[in-house]
């Protein structure tokens, strides 16, 4: 909340830390968002690149996730460096909506996509996606191969530095398509090989600059295509048949309703019937040839990695979109809030890491915050996930104690031990209860059974408490003192006073290390600007709001700190956001007095800013005269709030032409501010 005084003539406004925000940052519905915030040279302050890698359709059924029978070798090499989920879900077994949620850090219902053809653009049209925020902080963004699940979804300007790009779409009928095919192709011929080669290419181009590169691959997506070689890897006899090919015992009709659109293949028979054992052996083959061409592709794009000397700059966050029924229950697809359909593959390396394995429930909203807190960016607020750093550096720590998903009318909720689901309104339409330690298969649903009525209310209502109540168990268990590079004075939170200690050691050799905030040895503006951009973070999110208050000194070095970034400017992000912020910080403050100040630049050539303080509301109009004292121009501004009017945004501007439009000739002029009572004169020169 805004506070004033209502005495004439009081300099200090105060603003609450949300209040600056809200009121001077131009909000819009969340709290915070990074498009706010200005933009810096994310090299300047050590962070790392990042390689996004999302595969279509792919369930953790890898090496690496103890499937010995699975040629996954590049996969399990990055398993090996990084942290490994196994307990990884997504919140939406479809395409767009798990995807969406990724790239927003948002859940469906935040988000209102949940299906493949909405466009969050248009339901939601300020949220600040993933590779959004990180073109923000200075980083070149840029997509290749299935990112989004459609190309118009894909092609949002304000996430990416260059347009995105993907391999051509080949339509093809479904109905005499076979559902695999093991093709006399060399892999660049089909759309993966296609965006690994382009992939590598694009890590020649840009490995020099700081990068968020994502890259989608689309196999192992029906139909079940691969060169042959891959499917040369395996035999049918390699796999084993699903647990069960029924329908749990109890489940309601609403757990089984999905598209099943793998019957539409030619080589498959229609109905709802269980495919044949042989057949089912079949397509898991095929999967499984598709799965190992799309991680041969993954490897071609980590060698390039390391042939450029990137992999110990980069964190790789490697994920499927959702899992993939193969013949459990009877399903082939997703589109179900079984396990199978919900569970993901997620590995996250970070250099210098100790590579582990881990249980801990997460979710791929979690991918977002992650990302954030790994490279050094703030995290905004209204993020609906929750960062996986502590479990990478300390996998057997306890954490969530639920992960949420839901689907069509049903909505879902994993423990450790159970998956509980509600289909419709409070379970109106039916509910599930599945207890993996007992049922890993999920065959029988035991929701109804008398015993466990206790457990099942239990349950409902931590379902309906949410993921927002399970982040708060997480927040309190593990609330401790932080500290943060850009909070300088370690107070707490990241304000003025951060600024003021920074600007006091330019030039010397400090005492306190944290004033080089980008640890190049020297303390200068740009240190300045970079901890601007992270103003009024704080590392105890819950804390109490502070205050911004602009006094006179603050007043003058804010002008103070304006003029050096002007001058040292090199036209980076670092300094034009920098500048940005620091103008938006002085247009807060009401002056003491009302006074009128140099033009800038002086001399010019030919126009000028005009710049002046208001201690007042008022009207001002500002008069042009030549040495003759004749007004040969007026600039009639009208009402103006009380405020600091010194930056080019907020100053008088003029053009250099008198009342008839022709510039002036050289020479000395005066301007004049005229404000009522108040009129004051003040000479410039101009030199063209």
């Amino acid at each position: 909340m805004l506070k004033t005084s209502t005495k004439q003539g009081n300099f200090s406004r105060t603003f609450t830390r949300r209040g600056f925000l809200t009121t001077s940052l131009k909000a819009g519905a969340a709290a915070f968002t990074t498009a706010l915030l200005p933009k810096f040279h994310a090299d300047a302050a050590g962070q790392y690149n990042v390689l996004f890698i999302m595969v279509d359709d792919l369930r953790p059924m890898l090496g690496c996730y103890g499937h010995a029978e699975m040629h996954t070798p590049n996969i399990d090499s990055l398993a090996q460096r990084g942290t490994l989920f196994n307990r990884a879900y997504c919140q939406y077994p479809l395409c767009s909506p798990s995807r969406t949620s990724m790239i927003t850090g948002l859940r469906p219902e935040t988000t209102g996509i949940l299906n493949n053809s909405a466009d969050f653009r248009q339901k939601s049209p300020d949220i600040v996606t993933l590779p959004q925020h990180f073109k923000t902080f200075g980083y070149h963004t840029q997509s290749v191969g299935r990112v989004a699940h459609l190309p118009r979804l894909q092609d949002d300007e304000n996430s990416w530095s260059v347009p995105s790009w993907r391999p051509t779409w080949i339509p093809f009928d479904i109905e005499t398509t076979p559902s695999w095919q093991a093709l006399e192709v060399e892999d660049d011929e089909l759309r993966d090989g296609k965006t690994a080669k382009r992939a590598v290419q694009v890590l020649k181009q840009i490995k020099q600059e700081q990068f968020f590169l994502a890259v989608g691959f689309y196999k192992p997506h029906l139909p079940f295509k691969a060169p042959r070689k891959y499917f040369e890897l395996y035999d049918t006899q390699d796999f084993d048949l699903p647990a069960s090919t029924l329908p749990p015992i109890d489940a309601p009709e609403w757990a089984l309703t999905n598209w099943n659109s793998i019957r539409r293949y030619q080589d498959l028979p229609a109905g709802t019937e269980p495919l044949s054992d042989e057949k089912t052996l079949e397509l898991t083959r095929a999967y499984a040839a598709a799965t190992s061409y799309t991680d041969a592709q993954i490897g071609r794009v980590l060698a390039q990695l390391d042939v450029l000397g990137l992999t110990e700059k980069t964190i790789i966050v490697f994920c499927g979109d959702h899992g993939h029924h193969l013949g459990e229950h009877g399903i082939w697809g997703k589109q179900t809030l079984f396990e199978v359909s919900l569970r993901s593959p997620l590995i996250v390396s970070v250099p210098g890491q100790q590579a582990a394995k881990t249980n801990a429930l997460s979710e791929l909203v979690d991918i977002y915050p992650t990302l954030c807190e790994a490279c050094r960016l703030p995290t905004p607020t209204q993020l609906e996930g929750l960062s996986l750093m502590p479990i990478i550096e300390e996998p057997t720590r306890p954490w969530k104690t639920a992960a949420f998903s839901q689907f069509s009318r049903g909505n879902s909720m994993r423990t450790k031990q159970y998956r509980y689901t509600e289909w419709g309104n409070s379970g109106e339409y039916g509910t599930e209860l599945y207890d993996y330690y007992t049922d890993p298969n999920e065959t029988v649903n035991i929701a109804h059974l008398p015993e466990n009525s206790e457990l099942v209310a239990h349950l409902s209502e931590k379902l309906h408490a949410g993921w927002q109540a399970v982040l708060s168990e997480i927040q309190e268990q593990f609330r401790v003192p932080q500290t943060s590079p850009w909070d300088v004075n370690d107070d707490g939170v990241v304000d003025l006073q951060d600024l003021v200690l920074i600007s006091n050691n330019f030039g010397d050799a400090p005492e306190n290390p944290k004033v080089d905030v980008n640890k190049d040895g020297s303390v200068n503006i740009l240190d300045l600007l970079i901890v601007a951009a992270h103003l009024d973070e704080s590392t105890n999110p819950a804390a109490p709001t502070t205050n911004i208050e602009i006094s006179p000194t603050h007043l003058n070095l804010l002008a103070k700190w304006l003029a050096e970034a002007h001058l040292a400017d090199d036209g980076s992000n670092a300094f034009k956001q920098g500048i940005a912020t620091l103008e938006r910080l002085l247009n807060i403050a009401i002056p003491e007095k009302t006074v009128l100040l140099p033009n800038f630049p002086n001399p010019f050539n030919p126009e000028t800013w005009i710049p002046y303080d208001l201690a007042q509301d008022t009207d001002v109009n500002i008069n042009i005269y030549n040495l003759k004292g004749e007004i040969i121009r007026k600039l009639n501004i009208g009402y103006q709030a009380a405020g600091a009017y010194r930056t080019k945004n907020m100053a008088a501007y003029w053009d250099g032409r008198n009342s008839v439009g022709e510039f002036v000739a050289n020479g000395v002029y005066f301007y004049s501010l005229n404000t009522g009572k108040l009129k004051a004169i003040r000479r410039m020169t101009i030199l063209k």
